[in-house]
């Protein structure tokens, strides 16, 4: 179990899997960079943070809800969770679209579980809604997505710890990076690019 102290960014996580360069830019180095992806999805997230919550036939919806658990050594916001009856269901707000790794869905079971640990529930799925489709992705939290989820927050943890920021490993998804223009994969994440570099810049 984690201490009040250990606590890290919930939101980490996703930026973990999707990167871990990204990840140590933003958590160690405490760099942001900002463009129109990022943009968009601040935009996106201020306008469904801004409800508070409303309720309809007989669902109560409450926006902007803190999350913290001491098992993960997490701590953040859910975007939206749904209270039925019998039910809790969270909602992840993403900008774009479905991604193919498990980073999305990663972060909004570690939302789960922290519900679970702070009302002493069980939940068994929640929901992902991406912007650029206008569709929403239902997501089991099945016993290997809880799993995976463990292993990423601990993983987070240890690197944080470490304090040192991976080298940069090149790929198509640096295109769209933010962090593009400090990370700078394409001159040093690729093998033999480094020399390169120092031999040009000693030539010229």
């Amino acid at each position: 179990m984690f201490t009040e102290s250990d606590l890290l960014p919930l939101s980490a996580l996703q930026h973990l899997l999707f990167c871990e360069r990204q990840c140590a830019l933003i958590h160690i180095e405490r760099a942001w960079e900002e463009n129109l992806y990022t943009a968009e999805g601040r935009i996106m997230h201020e306008r469904v943070h801004g409800h508070g919550y409303e309720t309809r036939k007989g669902v109560r919806t409450e926006f902007s809800v803190n999350l913290r658990s001491f098992r993960l050594g997490l701590v953040g916001q859910a975007d939206v969770v749904q209270f039925h009856q019998d039910l809790v269901f969270p909602v992840e707000y993403k900008r774009g679209r479905a991604k193919k790794n498990n980073c999305d869905r990663v972060q909004l079971c570690a939302q789960a579980m922290c519900l679970e640990e702070m009302l002493h529930t069980s939940i068994p799925g929640g929901a992902l809604f991406y912007g650029k489709t206008r569709r929403r992705q239902d997501v089991r939290f099945e016993d290997e997505l809880r799993r995976e989820t463990v292993a990423a927050a601990n993983r987070l943890h240890e690197m944080i710890r470490a304090g040192k920021t991976p080298p940069p490993v090149y790929s198509s998804r640096c295109k769209r990076c933010s962090f593009l223009e400090i990370c700078k994969p394409e001159t040093f994440g690729k093998s033999g690019s480094v020399k390169r570099y120092i031999y040009g810049i000693l030539k010229s």
